[in-house]
């Protein structure tokens, strides 16, 4: 684990955020988690390899600036193509990245999707996070994105460190896309926000 790269961070309401492309479905849970279901069709993609440009899911999105960090947690339940679920950092059309977990191919992967004109992705599977609440954390700090995930309370892993212009204005917060299917429904159970991480890697 690495408590010392990773500060407390506070619960941000729902109501804060903004929806980009509003799903079919967000509502309320009885323990106060959001309840989001995504039309078929949706996803985030940029040209590289398939050839077209996809920029319709829904995600809630409030400010990321420099200097702060914010974590989105789901129960992780993805069981059709491509359905995927996560956090997401939005500059605009052309400059974004998604992270979380995605099924691809039968498997459950742990990625990223950093796009700057083009998309490029990275996954490594994860069939193990099946069930279990997952947690995916966007720090921002001088011209870096840090992405870093976990399950359940296990450490943190490093999941990608991608350029962000520092002067950029940044939005971010849940997401979730069902490229192939309909019918898909995400349970985020929480939504923080609080400082960037102290640095990339820990003191030995």
């Amino acid at each position: 684990m690495i408590p010392d790269l990773v500060p407390p961070s506070e619960l941000l309401d729902w109501s804060l955020g903004r929806w980009l492309n509003p799903p079919l479905r967000a509502e309320r849970g009885a323990a106060g988690e959001l309840i989001v279901e995504a039309a078929a069709e949706t996803d985030f993609w940029r040209r590289t390899s398939y050839g077209f440009v996809h920029d319709n899911g829904p995600a809630l999105l409030a400010p990321l600036p420099v200097g702060t960090a914010m974590e989105v947690s789901f129960r992780l339940d993805l069981s059709g193509q491509f359905d995927q679920a996560g956090a997401f950092v939005r500059v605009d059309e052309r400059t974004w990245t998604k992270a979380g977990v995605e099924m691809s191919d039968g498997e459950l992967q742990l990625g990223a999707v950093v796009t700057r004109e083009f998309s490029d992705w990275s996954v490594g599977p994860v069939p193990r996070w099946a069930g279990r609440q997952v947690t995916v954390r966007v720090s921002r700090a001088g011209d870096a994105l840090t992405v870093r995930a976990r399950a359940d309370d296990e450490p943190w892993r490093l999941v990608r460190l991608a350029p962000l212009d520092p002067a950029a204005e940044a939005v971010a917060g849940p997401f979730c896309c069902a490229p192939v299917r309909a019918g898909l429904t995400v349970v985020f159970t929480g939504w923080r926000h609080g400082p960037a991480d102290t640095a990339l890697h820990p003191e030995h």
